[in-house]
């Protein structure tokens, strides 16, 4: 077997075989269709961007920004294969160093699934459930004895292995490998290019609070062995899909927050100190190595340097637009995303590739500086908007309350959907469990759409009873 066919062999394994009724489809064709047709997919569309799920019918949801983070991802490939042949799949020296446009494509259909309802407050929030539940276990576990902190640590480590955490990102894969069914299968058994095009942390959870789940882990963690991926590196095709999502997020989103009014494009708001304060504070909060070692003062000069360039990029294209507003909104936006996506490149790191920004041949920093700013001024201008604020503190108390109707086993069986029931009684089953009551519950809430979760909520506490003929 030469060694185009052995990459290609790798790249396209799957954890479970298959037989070849579809090989009228090429492998990530196959992958591409289970994801648009999956329930969870289908479900994105009903899950929070910025604004609420159903705040208007022109902002973006989780579904369309994937679609949109897609589109970018794929006409971003096809311009990196034309410039940087050493990424094909007949030159690549590894099949993690290899760009496939369609793989790409399927990632960024992907990368948002592990959302749970309210957007990133709901992702915190079942975080916090999770860390509470698991310190409240340890207490109860020593309760009457006097331990040392070594022994607290190690009972705490038991109940973080048993428990484990909530994070978007390793909840994707719970339900691409797990929760999502195929014929006789858990999840939609996927390529391996696509699972690792998809993982963005490469990580155990147990290692990293961003990392995945132990039981998908285990798989990745084999997939990467047999690639020869050094440890803490992502595939080509992962990173070029974390890049196009920031891409999408520092132009799409603000487009949404011009549409709102939450943003103004002239010179008093783009100026104003208050705003650049906000932007500078959020910076500062960031652990990206781009931003390592800058100060208030040099931020603040990054910050006024970015926003007055975009200013200036919309007094430019107004006229053009004939001074329509919602012309200008999204040639803005699409200049942006031009802008960025012309710059990307790829280099060498270490004993890896990275793609990145890139400015005579080294990466070009400033550029990721530029787009932090940017996502940074989404961030404050409409994630600390007053009114989201209140939808994501309301939030908050929906989840929290979910979590207590449904905790107890024993009084909450009955409530529960049959089809999570039988699921639960045959992983118990098995020989190895991935469930505990705690850990399933806490993948039914991630699962909701926001208005799901509303509903339910509503339903349980008397605000809102619908018919007993609703199909959930």
């Amino acid at each position: 077997m030469d060694k185009f066919a052995q990459l290609k062999t790798l790249r396209e394994h799957r954890q479970y075989a298959e037989d070849k009724h579809e090989a009228s489809r090429e492998a990530y064709e196959r992958d591409y269709s289970r994801l648009i047709h999956s329930p969870t997919f289908r479900r994105l569309q009903g899950k929070s961007q910025v604004f609420g799920a159903g705040t208007g019918d022109y902002y973006r949801t989780r579904l369309t920004h994937s679609l949109e983070v897609a589109q970018i991802a794929r006409q971003a490939a096809k311009s990196l294969l034309t410039r940087h042949p050493e990424i094909r799949e007949e030159q690549a020296d590894s099949p993690g160093l290899i760009i496939h446009p369609e793989v790409v494509e399927c990632a960024s259909i992907a990368h948002d699934f592990g959302h749970p309802p309210f957007g990133h407050k709901g992702e915190e929030v079942l975080a916090s459930i999770l860390d509470d539940w698991i310190a409240s276990k340890t207490t109860e576990a020593l309760r009457g004895k006097s331990v040392t902190e070594q022994e607290y640590e190690r009972i705490h480590g038991e109940m973080r292995a048993k428990y484990e955490h909530f994070e978007g990102n390793a909840h994707n894969f719970r339900l691409i490998m797990f929760l999502e069914k195929r014929e006789n299968l858990d999840g939609l058994n996927l390529c391996d290019a696509v699972l690792l095009g998809i993982n963005k942390y490469p990580y155990s959870g147990i290692d990293n609070k961003k990392g995945l789940y132990e039981r998908e882990w285990q798989y990745i963690r084999d997939i990467r062995h047999r690639w020869g991926i050094p440890d803490g590196k992502t595939t080509l095709e992962a990173q070029l899909m974390d890049l196009c999502d920031d891409i999408a997020y520092s132009a799409h989103d603000l487009e949404d927050g011009i549409k709102a009014g939450k943003i103004e494009v002239h010179e008093h708001f783009m100026n104003d100190p208050h705003i650049h304060k906000l932007i500078i504070e959020k910076i500062m909060t960031l652990e990206d190595w781009f931003w390592k070692d800058w100060e208030y003062d040099g931020i603040a000069l990054k910050v006024e340097e970015v926003l007055t360039a975009y200013l200036r990029v919309w007094r430019e294209k107004l006229p053009t637009c004939g001074n329509d507003y919602s012309r200008t909104r999204r040639e803005v936006k699409a200049y942006w995303v031009n802008h960025f996506v012309s710059q990307l490149g790829v280099i060498n790191e270490a004993d890896w590739k990275k793609i990145t920004f890139v400015s005579h041949g080294r990466e070009d920093d400033d550029m990721l500086r530029t787009v932090s700013v940017l996502k940074s001024f989404a961030w404050v201008t409409m994630i600390r908007d007053l009114r989201v604020q209140r939808l994501q503190k309301r939030s908050e108390w929906i989840i929290r309350r979910l979590w207590k109707a449904f905790i107890d086993q024993e009084t909450s069986m009955a409530i529960m959907p049959s089809d999570w029931l039988q699921r639960f009684q045959q992983d118990q089953a098995s020989d190895h469990p991935v469930w505990t009551w705690e850990r399933m519950i806490i993948d039914y809430i991630a699962g909701m759409t926001d208005a799901f979760a509303e509903k339910i909520y509503n339903e349980l506490y008397g605000l809102k009873v619908g018919s007993i003929y609703d199909v959930d």
